[in-house]
């Protein structure tokens, strides 16, 4: 067992399902199997929802499959949603239990109330930099291989404002520059940055985690702090 920093290049122990599922579970959230061999868990208000995809390959990001999608609804009835993030796996377990005890604890999970500031100011209060060409959109840690920055958005990213000149937030952590990704986020235009800001704050937390393995490609990039 190891205990390595950063938290943002760890990777998710391969229990990424497990972790999550355990934390919607923890906060009483409703789970059940679909038909497109998906596990869906449903807020108890029926205004939010988060659904492991891996089975059904749906699309990927940045060459890897979409593990984990969130979404938010205006009205429990509703049946278009009004924003989605996506997440691969990869991702640290503990950044996305954090955007979900956010979103869960969010009063109004379909509307922002925070500037795109709070994003890089979260970031920024944990050391991370801002990018010199675009310091009001795009931050990256010190090391340069991880990235949150304000984009167009990707392919296959939902969401309730149909325009197509729409900007989300996107992250990724590329440990060897040009080659594979280790994990990619993608968020639509709607999604509030304050949950945003609360996972990029968590990916830059600096305290070690607890690992039983390293993943691939990242090794050289981690500090192990204890083995135990």
């Amino acid at each position: 067992m190891y205990w390595v920093t950063p938290r943002h290049l760890a990777g998710d122990d391969g229990i990424l399902a497990e972790r999550i599922g355990d934390t919607l579970t923890d906060l009483g959230w409703r789970m059940w199997p679909t038909s497109r061999n998906s596990l869906l868990y449903v807020s108890p208000d029926g205004l939010r929802g988060a659904e492991w995809i891996l089975a059904s390959y749906p699309f990927e990001l940045g060459g890897l499959p979409v593990a984990w999608q969130m979404s938010a609804r205006p009205h429990p009835s509703s049946a278009l949603t009004e924003w989605n993030a996506y997440f691969t796996a990869g991702i640290p377990h503990e950044a996305l239990s954090d955007f979900l005890l956010a979103l869960d604890a969010s009063e109004t999970p379909d509307a922002g109330l925070e500037s795109a500031e709070s994003v890089l100011a979260a970031l920024t209060a944990r050391g991370w930099l801002r990018d010199t060409d675009r310091p009001h959109t795009t931050a990256s840690d010190p090391g340069f291989s991880t990235n949150v920055s304000l984009e167009m958005l990707p392919p296959l990213i939902h969401d309730a404002d149909p325009r197509d000149d729409l900007l989300g937030w996107q992250a990724w952590a590329e440990p060897v520059l040009g080659a594979s990704y280790l994990w990619c986020a993608s968020f639509s235009a709607s999604v509030p940055h304050e949950l945003v800001a609360a996972l990029a704050s968590s990916l830059a937390a600096p305290g070690p985690v607890q690992r039983r393995m390293l993943p691939e490609g990242a090794q050289d990039r981690l500090t192990v702090v204890r083995r135990s």
